[in-house]
């Protein structure tokens, strides 16, 4: 069965550990979540080419492979042990789950639950487990080896990932019956962009910039590639929020909708913002201010109504603006800013959302807390989430950097680095024309 879980005016639909192959399948439902898993898949591909074109051109192939290499390491690792330790019955005291019958997915074969295969509902959450490490690639860009990428993204999965994950969305999860509605995290704010954004700062922080940062320029090397890869990255977040309600309804269509309202209002930000310090607007200012914006509204996309929508992604694009600042002024090298527009932005949604969700939302909270909650009262429910998403990705990331470098090495040697990773770790060149000599 699902559990019903309060979302606006209706409900959203939670997988839980017990299932039922008595229902017929629901063409309809089914056929947008089957869209929704290939709308997240076609959101690592955008991210590759948004990251891609970031970075200098003698790296453009190293980087684009780190989201690339999610799709089969954490592909693997997902289908293995991933939904069995995220949506399994808890052990170890909540710390994880567990489910023999998710192991390979061997016992799902022919479960049906309201209409929608298990397995389309797998698929669908396992996008969301590969593009989350993928997204960390973006802080310690053009400076790590791909072994040691490859297992930490491995190990960051099973000890920040599934963990987090089965504390928020698994039926039994402590962090999803906090208080009368749990914390309000639609399609991965905490357990996606904010955990991913921690580990960042922290992997970043650890590894130390890119030799010659910040004095020397590093400059794009394609930024038509990387608005393509905002382009991609915008479609693909409607199956990120609205395929979130697991059903094809009046929530679908709201977290829809919510998407594209503070997706335009974070990118119309930016641009004001650069128009008016900078007296133009910029390319990547842009899809940075679109990024902020999908970010932000990822936890609130349920819950919120079209002005919340607006305010929210003008706010994120404001705070994400000068977060970018803060790497210049404190000398850490985020490359390509996963902290300061995910962890920044989407930890602003989760926080802000609880003064703007809607009526209905409150009063059915307030009913089940025993006629009284207020914004306040869940804000404290969403910091509480907060600190435990902080705490266990800072921590663990920490823990697994030293370890990766101890062992396996994780950040790549001066001459690797100066030669470019695309050269020293995989003999190949992104651009055949161009000399890559003149990037040293």
């Amino acid at each position: 069965m699902f559990l019903l879980r309060l979302a606006g005016a209706s409900i959203v639909l939670i997988p839980q550990c017990v299932w039922s192959s008595e229902s017929p399948v629901d063409s309809g439902t089914t056929a947008w979540m089957m869209i929704s898993v290939a709308l997240v898949l076609l959101m690592i591909p955008g991210l590759a080419m948004f990251y891609g074109g970031l970075v200098r051109t003698k790296n453009v192939l190293s980087t684009m492979m780190h989201s690339y290499i999610a799709l089969a390491i954490i592909g693997v690792l997902w289908v293995a042990v991933g939904y069995s330790l995220t949506f399994g019955q808890s052990i170890w005291g909540g710390l994880i789950g567990w489910n023999s019958d998710y192991f390979f997915l061997r016992g799902i074969d022919d479960t049906i639950t309201n209409g929608i295969p298990e397995y389309i509902t797998a698929m669908f959450q396992g996008k969301f487990a590969i593009i989350t490490p993928a997204l960390i690639s973006g802080a310690i860009a053009e400076r790590v080896y791909l072994r040691g990428y490859a297992a930490f993204i491995a190990l960051w999965f099973l000890c920040v990932y599934c963990p987090l994950c089965h504390w928020i969305w698994a039926s039994d999860g402590w962090l999803f019956n906090a208080g009368p509605a749990g914390v309000i995290d639609l399609a991965g704010g905490l357990v996606i962009h904010v955990s991913a954004g921690i580990s960042a700062l922290v992997a970043a922080l650890y590894l130390g910039p890119r030799k010659g940062f910040p004095r020397k320029p590093m400059h794009p090397n394609n930024l038509v590639m990387t608005m393509m890869g905002a382009g991609l990255l915008w479609v693909g977040w409607f199956g990120f929020n609205a395929g979130s309600t697991l059903q094809s309804g009046l929530d679908t269509a709201r977290a829809l909708t919510m998407t594209q309202i503070s997706a335009a209002s974070g990118a119309l930000t930016w641009l004001i913002i650069e128009a008016l310090l900078l007296r133009k607007a910029t390319a990547l200012g842009f899809v940075s201010g679109i990024l902020a914006g999908l970010v932000v509204i990822t936890p609130a996309a349920a819950v919120v109504q079209p002005s919340g929508a607006l305010i929210l992604g003008a706010a994120s694009a404001s705070l994400c603006y000068y977060a970018l600042q803060l790497k210049l002024r404190f000398g850490y090298d985020d490359s390509l800013d996963c902290f300061g527009i995910h962890g920044v932005g989407s930890g602003l949604g989760v926080l802000l959302l609880c003064f703007f969700i809607r009526d209905s939302w409150m009063e059915k909270a307030a009913a089940g807390a025993g006629g009284h909650w207020t914004a306040w009262d869940q804000l404290g429910i969403q910091l509480l989430g907060m600190a435990a998403t902080i705490g266990l990705a800072s921590v663990s990331t920490l823990v697994l950097c030293i370890l990766i470098e101890k062992t396996l090495g994780f950040r790549i040697d001066p001459q690797g680095e100066a030669e470019g990773l695309d050269q020293a770790l995989h003999g190949e060149r992104g651009y055949g024309l161009l000399n890559a000599s003149l990037e040293q």
